[in-house]
């Protein structure tokens, strides 16, 4: 008998000092009363490079297939590519001229395998998750340049 796992709510943002700059990426799962945190820092990347990290790394720690997962991210970047169309059609172009070809293709792969919805947040007006999300991010890059990895 196939148990229908809970939804899972994830929670992604990203940040970055300078654009390019140092970087992070910050994420909540949750998924009835279990979370999870996951978070990395990058010398060097761009905001849109982590906001677009932030959700397949999250995507990517589901560990069953056909997940119901609602992505709540402030990133209009990210959402309005998938929502609105843009993504199908860089990809008819092979991302011809597009930033991060390298992320959506690994976004696709990922997404595929579950049921995603996206829910934009507005950033940095006192959305619980999100702002924890942030938190994680520059603790992150900030970490990561510390360790002067």
């Amino acid at each position: 008998m196939d148990k229908k796992h809970p939804p899972i709510q994830l929670f992604t943002d990203g940040a970055c000092s300078g654009n390019p700059g140092p970087g992070g990426y910050g994420v909540i799962l949750r998924c009835g009363d279990y979370e999870k945190e996951l978070s990395e820092g990058f010398a060097e990347t761009t905001n849109n490079r982590m906001e677009l990290l932030a959700v397949i790394v999250g995507l990517e720690a589901i560990t069953w297939k056909d997940a119901d997962v609602t992505v709540y991210s402030d990133s209009t970047y990210v959402i309005n590519s998938v929502t609105k169309g843009w993504l199908d059609s860089w990809v008819l172009k092979d991302f011809k001229g597009k930033a991060n070809p390298e992320l959506w293709k690994r976004y696709l792969a990922v997404e595929s395998r579950h049921n995603v919805k996206f829910v934009w947040v507005k950033g940095h007006a006192g959305h619980p998750e999100n702002e924890r999300c942030d938190r994680l991010a520059v603790a992150s890059y900030q970490k990561f340049l510390k360790s002067g990895e």
